[in-house]
């Protein structure tokens, strides 16, 4: 059985949702299907998820409401049509956008996030009811009925462990296809809560593993992941094969194509994913597989960016002999509700680089002032534009992935001695054809205690002339490498 997930783009409108269901019929394995919202039709175009955020301001604003309604359902009525059917035989999504605002919601939080989710659950039942009109036995399943529950959390919440149990207790027809609302769940007492933006990758993975299918396939507008975003770099390659742990980080990164929280669920259930194009279905796509037993083929995965980072840059002399400096720079992060990604360090700096979507200024401003108030550092600077990380996996040669650092000023790699030589000459071809920035190895070079080369790199500042405004990037890099010898 194979669980199959629409993304926006590719049920925006009548064409893209027959070329959906020729995908579903052409493969009698392909029972569970997951659908997104609503995306754009065009590139002016309005996603149904960005109307339904409207519709929920002027909700809470309690401003008129009746034309971003009849601009929803307009959405939904032209799919429906392209199909042959009335009005009248999908009122039920006109019933359920009025419905929304009368509602009683724990706060406006969870007033966003109903509203939100209906743009999964809606285009699901029209999917379900399309299906049957076309004499195939189909079913719409709601995540409340299927026992899909989440954390409290209205607008980002995480899948409870309870749901996996609730799934495997389904049982259906090996003739009928069910379909499923992606991007949310509910809460234990009833609420609905959505997953991040693009959740419904998610979703498809959740119920991947607790349906324990034999592959999840992913369709969506493109005809493969790319190893870089092919605004930035033309025609880039496809990547025909990755692992898990490659899609995660460059996820995380700045890939769009698939969410990087969507990767667990297929993780924990050992199960592959299939990124394909709902316009060229035929073609191989990007396939996602565990790490075990992967062969990679290339020395560089992929490219990402993404400026959602900042960071906060730290240095003190002798800060490696102070025990307990991190627990007390910890303890202040925790005090004003932040999380980080990453924490960097070496003898006298520190870096902590965060997402930008946790914080404010006024959140910045104090935590500043408590930090320099109790650690007393010598520099203390705030980086809203900062290049976070590279990320590697046994890169070009068999490196050791023990420590792989980028602060201020430096990248740190450590491998075994026995590829130091070999290591310098691939990481400077490897970097050249990349063009993304440019690395040179200092006279520094030392070996550790553990028998392991430490190269170390520093970012080459900008020329004179150049348009640059620092030595930092612009945006956030990451790498994901494979193992290539």
């Amino acid at each position: 059985m194979k669980v199959i997930k629409f993304g926006g783009s590719s049920l925006a409108a009548g064409q893209p949702f027959q070329n959906a269901i020729d995908i579903i019929n052409a493969d009698p394995d392909r029972q569970v299907i997951v659908t997104s919202a609503p995306g754009k039709r065009h590139s002016d175009d309005t996603k149904v998820t960005d109307l339904l955020v409207k519709y929920a301001k002027l909700t809470i604003e309690q401003q008129s409401t009746a034309e971003v309604v009849t601009t929803i359902f307009k959405r939904y009525l032209d799919i429906a049509t392209y199909f042959g059917l009335e009005a009248a035989q999908i009122s039920f999504i006109k019933n359920a956008l009025h419905q929304l605002p009368e509602v009683t919601y724990p706060d406006n939080h969870y007033l966003m996030a109903a509203f939100m989710a209906h743009g999964e659950r809606l285009n699901a039942r029209l999917m379900a009811t399309i299906l049957t009109h076309l004499g195939v036995q189909a079913r719409y399943v709601d995540p409340k009925e299927a026992g899909l529950l989440v954390s409290d959390e209205p607008n980002n919440a995480s899948v409870l462990p309870v749901t996996y149990d609730n799934l495997a207790r389904r049982s259906f027809s090996p003739t009928e296809k069910l379909v499923f609302p992606g991007f949310f769940g509910f809460t234990e007492s009833g609420q609905i809560a959505t997953f991040s933006r693009g959740g419904s990758d998610i979703t498809g993975a959740i119920l991947a593993r607790g349906l324990r299918a034999d592959l999840y396939e992913n369709f969506t507008d493109v005809d493969a992941i790319c190893a870089a975003d092919p605004r930035i770099i033309p025609d880039p390659l496809a990547i025909s094969m990755m692992t898990y742990r490659e899609m995660r980080e460059l996820s995380y990164a700045g890939f769009s194509v698939f969410h990087d929280e969507a990767i667990i669920p297929a993780i924990e259930g050992n199960i592959p994913i299939n990124v394909k194009n709902t316009n060229h279905p035929d073609l191989p796509g990007t396939l996602i597989v565990p790490d075990a037993g992967f062969e990679p083929t290339r020395t560089i995965t992929g490219v990402a960016s993404s400026n959602r980072f900042a960071a906060l840059y730290l240095h003190r002399y002798l800060l490696n002999k102070e025990v307990g400096f991190t627990l007390k720079l910890l303890q202040i992060l925790y005090k004003y509700n932040v999380s980080y990604e990453h924490m960097p360090s070496g003898i006298d700096d520190l870096t902590v680089i965060f997402d930008k979507s946790q914080l404010n200024d006024v959140t910045i401003k104090d935590m500043l002032a408590d930090i320099r108030q109790t650690l007393q550092p010598d520099t203390l600077e705030w980086i809203d534009d900062y290049a976070s990380s590279w990320w590697s996996a046994k890169a070009c040669v068999n490196m050791l992935a023990l420590s792989t650092k980028f602060w201020h000023r430096w990248l740190i790699i450590r491998l075994a001695s026995t590829w130091s030589t070999k290591a310098l000459r691939e990481f400077q071809s490897c970097w050249a054809p990349v063009n993304l920035m440019r690395l040179r190895p200092l006279n520094k070079f030392t070996i550790n205690s553990s028998s392991k080369n430490t190269y170390s790199f520093r970012k080459r500042r900008p020329s004179h002339g150049t348009t640059h405004q620092s030595s930092r990037f612009s945006k956030s890099i990451f790498l994901a490498r494979s193992n290539h010898t």
